[in-house]
């Protein structure tokens, strides 16, 4: 739906009346994305029903009986002019007190007005954000970034409330800046936070923050539980449902079609890093080993637990290659079309320490998952087709040169590699020192590639 709202926007301002086409259960959001792309008046069309699960010949009976008339009745009345679009509620002023009360007064307002994520939140006082601005030179009014699609400016202040809301510290509030300005960076497409797949933001932070504002490293990394990592993974997901404006229905600005909760922040066990002497996340990320960075990525699905054991390498290696790769499946379609892919390696410290004991460091443990994680072309075209991409074509890909000639041949069920390139496979070292497990998080292409910000602490 956004790719069709754009393209309706596009008409609109040629001069050609437009309709937009597209499932029953995307037209809310098609809505707020008209709004933002400043075109509210633009028809929407409903298909009824799920196109990809309606035989050939319902399709085609619903497009001619249902969907056509539609379409020429909308094109004949013409667009309603954009002050007939009922508006929302606007946005309370700046430093407005919005409602005055005990906690169940201020809980139940806010959730009301859609500013919760359904949890009790913290209410965001004037003393408690002016606590957490004090934790930055920054000017409360400086703009960050605008987030679709609801084209709200991304401010200090904004962060400052939502911090406030998520409970977090007035101290982690460095570090929120740097994960909006992750989330503000055009390449990381918050356009796309809302689409069906249903991917969450992963929070991966790296450096001497890490011990300074506590964040768990270690056992039950990524479990709730630990107060800084756990309220920043939360922030993150708040922060895009009330200025990005990502809420699920009734709202219907966020399409996941089941999706699943956010993600505690991830921290990097540095002294664990440093005993191998490894290079740390952030160096991989093009860092200073003395800087603190949060870097930002999209996570569609999460492995199950990767145990791995034995005398060899290889031993570990196999169990890490088969993990990964029953976790990114055919959905590496995705990597190999838009041409951006970056799975997360999560590697257990003693598993870490047994590669290195047989001479495997990342670039090893990289080429190794490059070379033997593999699917076969025949998933990858089904798992496209399933999800709606009906013209990818591996051998077209390879005869443009986007892909290299490990991906063409005649036999559908030629094993493929899933990574293009296995440079891009992220490794951090987290979990439970005295375990043998890791954990694969599989990235969704273009949408949230990995986007770094050092964190600006104050003195």
């Amino acid at each position: 739906m956004p790719a069709v709202m754009r393209a309706a926007a596009t008409a609109e301002r040629a001069g050609v009346p437009a309709v937009a086409i597209g499932g029953a259960g995307f037209e809310g959001m098609g809505r707020a994305i008209g709004r933002s792309l400043g075109v509210p008046h633009v028809p929407i069309v409903s298909y009824p029903g799920v196109i990809l699960t309606d035989e050939t010949a319902t399709f085609r009976a619903k497009m001619r009986e249902q969907v056509a008339p539609a379409v020429v009745d909308a094109l004949v009345a013409g667009s309603a002019a954009v002050g007939d679009t009922p508006t929302e509620d606007a946005d309370p002023a700046r430093d407005a007190v919005v409602v005055r009360g005990d906690l169940d007064t201020v809980t139940e307002h806010f959730e009301a007005r859609g500013w919760t994520d359904g949890l009790p939140i913290v209410p965001p006082t004037p003393e408690r954000v002016a606590a957490f601005l004090a934790h930055t030179r920054r000017d409360p009014d400086e703009v960050l970034g605008v987030l679709a699609p609801e084209q709200r400016q991304a401010t200090v202040r904004s962060v400052a409330v939502n911090g406030v809301m998520a409970g977090c510290r007035p101290e982690h509030m460095p570090v929120l800046l740097a994960v909006v300005e992750c989330l503000a960076d055009p390449v990381w497409r918050v356009q796309d936070a809302g689409s069906t797949p249903g991917w969450e933001p992963l929070v991966v932070v790296s450096g001497p923050v890490v011990e300074r504002l506590g964040f768990n490293s270690g056992t039950g990394a990524m479990r709730v539980g630990r107060r800084t990592n756990t309220a920043v993974g939360r922030f993150t997901r708040l922060y895009l449902r009330n200025v990005a404006g990502l809420r699920i229905p009734p709202e219907h600005t966020d399409q996941g079609a089941i999706a699943s909760s956010f993600h505690v922040a991830l921290a990097e066990n540095d002294r664990a890093v440093a005993d191998l002497g490894w290079p740390s996340f952030r160096a991989d990320r093009g860092f200073a080993d003395d800087d603190s960075v949060v870097t930002v990525q999209s996570v569609v699905t999460v492995s199950a637990p990767i145990y791995s054991g034995g005398e060899t390498a290889r031993d570990h290696l196999d169990a890490l290659t088969r993990g990964m790769a029953d976790a990114i499946g055919p959905w590496a379609y995705t990597g190999l079309e838009f041409g951006a892919f970056h799975p997360l390696l999560v590697l257990g410290p003693a598993v870490a320490a047994a590669l290195a004991r047989h001479g495997v460091d990342k670039d090893a443990l990289r080429a190794h998952l490059g070379e033997h994680l593999l699917v076969s072309a025949s998933a990858l075209a089904r798992c496209a087709w399933n999800v709606g991409s009906t013209s990818f074509d591996l051998d077209a890909k390879v005869a443009s040169g986007e892909l290299d000639d490990r991906y063409g041949g005649t036999d559908p069920d030629r094993l493929v590699p899933m990574l293009a390139p296995a440079a891009d496979l992220g490794i951090v070292l987290a979990g439970n020192e005295s375990r043998n497990q890791s954990r694969g998080f599989v990235q969704n292409h273009v949408q949230g590639v990995p986007v770094s910000r050092r964190i600006e602490e104050t003195p």
